[in-house]
């Protein structure tokens, strides 16, 4: 079975163990995973709070960065926000990174008991469809998690599962293995077609971010495969991840 969950809030452990986990904060969190991680950041270790965070950071020692947001901003102190585009390889290479955001590190700590879980967006979209489709070939329970904006159902997100579903489906999904969140997916994907920017800028989100000065993060998580890794997260933290990978 292909689930779909609009938030994490309503996720126990049952609903994630042994099942296959893809969670989505296309604005901007898994986003900026996949551009931290494929410009040689050595693994980026979510964090539900900036407390957490700091206290995780000074555990680890060493080089590691902080970096995150509250309110689309800029945490204080931290090394680094949120921002795809400030995920350089000169700032994040060979350094482990401590990631706290409003919504895209909790839902990730919401499904880390998942059988194995990857984050997704529109920028790794290829690397994730693949290892989705080869989980439907074997016949491994599926669950597509989005983030959403804080707590609620998100346009955004939303959309990306539906994106993700049909490319791994290949548009041909067998409509006897999706849930209906699943199919409300798949339909609001049809709904926007194939201009990623139409529902990530018209997303409250993407309003918020533009608002805030974020345009170029919005444009940025609209391209697809522009970071193409598939981050695994394991062990609490995420690492590139080979798997599905031409």
């Amino acid at each position: 079975m292909i689930e779909v969950a609009f938030s994490p809030l309503t996720l126990g452990p049952a609903e994630v163990a042994g099942r296959t986990v893809f969670v989505i904060d296309v604005l901007r969190a898994t986003t900026t995973i996949c551009a931290a991680l494929a410009n040689g950041a050595k693994s980026v270790i979510p964090a539900a709070t900036g407390e957490d965070a700091v206290r995780l950071a000074q555990s680890i020692g060493g080089d590691v960065l902080l970096a995150g947001e509250r309110g689309c901003v800029r945490m204080p102190g931290f090394a680094l926000g949120n921002s795809p585009l400030e995920m350089t390889r000169e700032a994040v290479a060979g350094r482990p990174i401590v990631h706290s955001t409003t919504n895209g590190t909790g839902a990730l700590l919401a499904v880390e008991h998942g059988a194995v879980v990857y984050a997704a967006a529109a920028v790794n979209l290829t690397a994730a469809a693949e290892r989705l489709r080869e989980a439907i070939a074997s016949e491994q329970p599926v669950l597509v998690v989005c983030a959403g904006r804080e707590g609620r159902f998100s346009l955004d997100d939303a959309y990306c599962a539906g994106r993700l579903l049909a490319a791994a489906l290949d548009r041909k999904p067998p409509r006897r293995l999706l849930g209906d969140a699943a199919i409300a997916s798949l339909a609001l994907a049809r709904r926007f077609g194939s201009d990623w920017s139409r529902p990530l800028r018209a997303s409250a989100a993407g309003r918020e971010l533009r608002r805030r000065g974020f345009e170029a993060d919005v444009d940025a998580a609209a391209r697809v495969d522009g970071y193409p890794v598939l981050p695994q997260f394991h062990e609490r933290r995420l690492t590139a991840s080979t798997v599905g990978i031409a």
